[in-house]
């Protein structure tokens, strides 16, 4: 059964448009006759790390192990809280119980999608005094930068770690920094549908701290500072040497490519623009920031009905993320939320669209989709 003829995302389109170079260095990986932890990963690593401005990066076997890795190394597990949202992925929670560690889930921004400081602060405030919250992720959603001036600042005051989940966002910025080298450590998926995407699962951990990278290098690999002993209880959580070589070529276009992504966002946000006034609403862009669209996530109340209409039109869409992850049923008769409940989240889980967005939808494409939006929209 063949898809839509505008896909919501097309991994396939990402290795075509740099087979040739993605082959070359996958033949040369292959060639080394070194798989696991050599050369290449080491180089993308230092390659990774320079391009996001910290001085470390850790490759793992893909973004839930970089984010549990990232709370292990910092020695946070049984019997501490961490914060997060419900409105992400599950696996930003699903890392945190790895860790064993409890979630505490926060409400998010309307406008942004992403963690509200002032409900991070009351729920920090409102936690039992046996039992603080330790640590923080706040999730770079869909591209779009956090507040991470006014988390940082509840963080600090609290001395509460910081942990980016930037698993949508590679490249972004705010104010002049990217987004990664803002935390005491950061976590990336490279999944194939990502910004910076391998052929296959893959994650990465940056931190500025050189003793917590040893840690997390060491917990990737059974606890090992020296081979085959362990020095404390560690996993198998390894990027491999053919994913490695081939995202150091992307990394090197990964620029040009969320620049393509942001001119297509451009499309949308003039296309769109009179759907406003018939109950659409476009994307924000939190001031200070360059958001990455990962996504391109509007919202409207016939948000089911419209999905419906643009298949039916040949244009993909797909819905991140159609239930909070404290109403899922693995989590929602056991997880914590802050003192607020999580009204927002569900108002999102309710609403939100994400129409096509990659680096090499065409214009044509784009502008097709306006039009099948504008024709459909209610």
């Amino acid at each position: 059964m063949s898809g839509p003829r505008i896909p919501q995302t097309d991994p396939g389109a990402g290795y075509r448009a740099r087979k040739a170079d993605i082959d070359a260095a996958v033949a040369r990986a292959l060639a080394s006759g070194w798989y696991i932890l050599g050369k290449e990963v080491a180089a993308f690593e230092a390659e990774f790390a320079t391009y996001i401005g910290v001085g470390h990066a850790v490759g793992v076997a893909n973004g839930t192990d970089a984010l549990a890795l990232a709370l292990r190394g910092l020695g946070i597990g049984p019997g501490d809280a961490v914060a997060t949202v419900s409105h992400t992925a599950v696996a930003t929670v699903a890392a945190i119980e790895m860790a064993g560690a409890t979630p505490v889930l926060i409400d998010i921004e309307e406008d942004f999608f992403t963690l509200d400081p002032d409900e991070f602060e009351r729920a920090v405030a409102a936690r039992p005094a046996g039992s603080p919250i330790r640590a923080v992720i706040p999730v770079h959603l869909y591209g779009q930068p956090a507040d991470l001036d006014s988390i940082l600042a509840v963080a600090d005051q609290h001395g509460i770690a910081v942990i980016e989940d930037c698993a949508q966002a590679h490249g972004a910025m705010l104010n002049g920094r990217r987004l990664g080298s803002f935390g005491v450590a950061s976590a990336y998926s490279l999944y194939p549908t990502k910004n910076l995407a391998a052929l296959g699962d893959g994650g990465i951990v940056t931190t500025p701290d050189a003793e917590l990278a040893a840690r997390i290098a060491a917990l990737r690999q059974y606890g090992w500072r020296n081979r085959y002993v362990s020095d404390f209880a560690g996993v198998n959580s390894r990027l491999d040497e053919l994913q490695a070589a081939l995202l150091r070529v992307r990394l090197r276009h990964l620029d040009e490519d969320n620049q393509r992504r942001q001119t297509v966002a451009a499309i949308y946000d003039s296309g769109l623009a009179q759907c406003k006034g018939q109950g659409l609403t476009l994307p924000a862009r939190r001031p200070g920031s360059s958001h990455v669209f990962h996504q391109y996530v509007v919202r409207t109340e016939d948000r089911d009905g419209l999905q419906q209409r643009l298949l039916a039109d040949g244009i993909g869409t797909n819905v991140h993320y159609p239930l909070p992850v404290h109403l899922q049923p693995a989590y929602r008769d056991r997880i914590a939320t802050g003192p607020g409940g999580l009204p927002r989240s569900e108002r999102a889980a309710r609403s939100v669209l994400s129409l096509p967005m990659f680096a090499q939808l065409t214009d044509e494409q784009a502008n097709e989709v306006c039009l099948a939006v504008r024709r459909r929209v209610a």
